[in-house]
C-alpha cells in the first residue's frame, strides 16, 4: 500500500482563505492534549499564552518589540519562497545585519552624530544581503542545494558572533563577559511612545517593508516575474525572464530585510552585541510566512500572533511551570497544521495498493 498526493483540478476558495484560521484552531486543540499530557491544566496553559499578556500597556509593547523582527524576516522570506528560492538561513542573515551594523558603534564609539544610526540600518541591511548571496550565488553556479547552504551558514553566523564578542569586540571594561560595548545615544533606536514602554522604530520599519513588499509583489512587473518564475520556471522562461537573476534578487531581499531586523533588534532592544541576540527569529518567520500565506500585508498579523506566542510562551514558564522547550513545540505544532492544511487544500491523499500498481507496470509493457 502506497500514499500518494494527487493535485486537485480545482480548489476551495473557501477553505483557502479559513486554512490560517483552521491551523490555528487545530494547533488550540493539540496544544490543550500536549497540556495535559504534561499534567498542566490546558485552560490554564492557554489563558497564559494567548490572554495573560494583553492585559496591560506595557505588554503591548513588548508584542510589538517581538513582533518587528518576526515580520521583517517574513516579508523578505515571502518574496524567497514565492519564486521557489527557499531561503532557511534567515538566523544567520539575522545576526551578520547585526554584526554590520554594529561596526560603527562598536569600533569607531567616539563617532557621535545624527547620521550614525541611518548608517548602522544600512549596513546591517548590506551585511544582511551580502551574507545571504553566498547561497544565491553557490546555487546559481554550482547548483548546490540552497536550503543546505543556507541553513549551515546559519551556524557559521552564531559561531563568528560569538568569537567576536569574546574576542576581538569584547568590552574592555565589561568585567570580562562576553559582550560588547554599550552603544551610545546616538547609535539606540529610539521608542515609538517613549512615556509608556520600549516598543522602538523597528516595528515601523517592519509595516513600512510590508506594504512596499505587498505592493512590489502585487503592482509591479517585476513581482509578476517572481510569481511567474515561482509557480512555471519553464513559462518564465518562455517570457524572457531570468531565473539566476531571480535568485540574487530574492536572497538579497530577503537578507537585507533580516539584515534590518537584526541591527533593529541589537540597536533598539538590546543596545549592545551579546553571544545570543536571537531566540530563534530566523526560524519563527518561516511559521509567520506560511501562516500570512506568503502575503506581506497577511504576514503582519501573523508576526502579531507568532509574537503572542512568544509572550505567552514566557508568561506559561514563569507561572504553570513549562520549559521553553514545550514553547517551541507549541510553535512547531502551528507550522505543521499550516503546511498540513494547506497540502490537503491544494492536494487530496489517494492509497494505491503496491500489487495493483505493478499489474499496471506489466499490462503496459505487454
Amino acid at each position: 500500500m502506497r500514499i500518494e498526493l494527487v493535485k486537485r483540478p480545482q480548489r476551495s476558495a473557501l477553505f483557502s482563505a479559513l486554512s490560517p484560521f483552521i491551523a490555528l484552531a487545530l494547533t488550540l486543540v493539540a496544544g490543550a492534549i500536549m497540556f495535559s499530557l504534561l499534567g498542566k491544566s490546558p485552560l490554564d496553559a492557554l489563558y497564559y499564552y494567548f490572554i495573560d499578556p494583553l492585559r496591560e500597556v506595557w505588554s503591548l509593547h513588548e508584542l510589538a518589540v517581538k513582533a518587528a523582527p518576526l515580520i521583517l524576516i517574513a516579508v523578505g522570506l515571502s518574496v524567497c519562497f514565492l519564486s521557489n528560492n527557499w531561503n532557511i538561513g534567515a538566523e544567520g542573515q539575522f545576526i551578520m545585519g547585526a554584526i554590520a551594523g554594529s561596526i560603527l558603534p562598536v569600533m569607531y564609539p567616539d563617532f557621535q552624530s545624527w547620521i550614525v544610526l541611518p548608517l548602522m540600518m544600512i549596513m546591517g541591511m548590506v551585511g544582511g544581503a551580502a551574507y545571504a548571496a553566498v547561497p544565491a550565488f553557490l546555487k546559481t553556479r554550482f547548483n548546490t542545494n540552497e536550503i543546505l547552504t543556507s541553513l549551515m551558514l546559519v551556524y557559521v553566523a552564531q559561531l563568528f558572533l560569538d568569537w567576536m564578542v569574546r574576542g576581538p569586540w569584547r568590552n574592555p571594561q565589561g568585567m570580562n563577559f562576553p559582550e560588547t560595548r554599550n552603544f551610545h545615544d546616538y547609535a539606540v533606536l529610539p521608542e515609538i511612545w517613549s512615556a509608556s514602554g520600549r516598543a522602538h522604530w523597528g516595528f515601523i520599519f517592519a509595516l513600512v517593508a510590508a506594504v512596499l513588499v505587498w505592493f512590489m509583489l502585487s503592482k509591479t512587473l517585476r513581482g509578476y516575474e517572481v510569481k511567474v518564475l515561482g509557480q512555471s520556471p519553464r513559462a518564465g522562461r518562455f517570457a524572457g525572464f531570468s531565473s539566476s537573476k531571480m535568485v540574487f534578487f530574492a536572497f538579497i531581499v530577503s537578507g537585507a530585510l533580516a539584515g534590518l531586523a537584526g541591527i533593529s533588534e541589537v540597536s533598539g532592544a538590546i543596545g549592545q552585541l551579546r553571544p545570543t541576540i536571537s531566540p530563534g527569529y530566523g526560524f519563527t518567520a518561516i511559521i509567520v510566512a506560511f501562516l500570512g500565506r506568503l502575503n506581506p500585508l497577511g504576514i503582519v498579523a501573523a508576526g502579531l500572533v507568532l509574537a503572542l506566542s512568544y509572550l505567552g510562551g514566557e508568561a506559561a514558564q514563569i507561572s504553570i511551570g513549562v520549559s521553553d522547550k514545550v514553547a517551541r513545540a507549541f510553535q512547531g505544532l502551528l507550522l505543521f497544521f499550516v503546511l498540513g492544511a494547506d497540502t490537503l487544500i491544494h492536494y487530496r491523499i489517494r492509497f494505491v495498493a503496491t500489487g495493483s500498481r505493478k499489474a499496471e507496470v506489466s499490462h503496459g509493457n505487454a
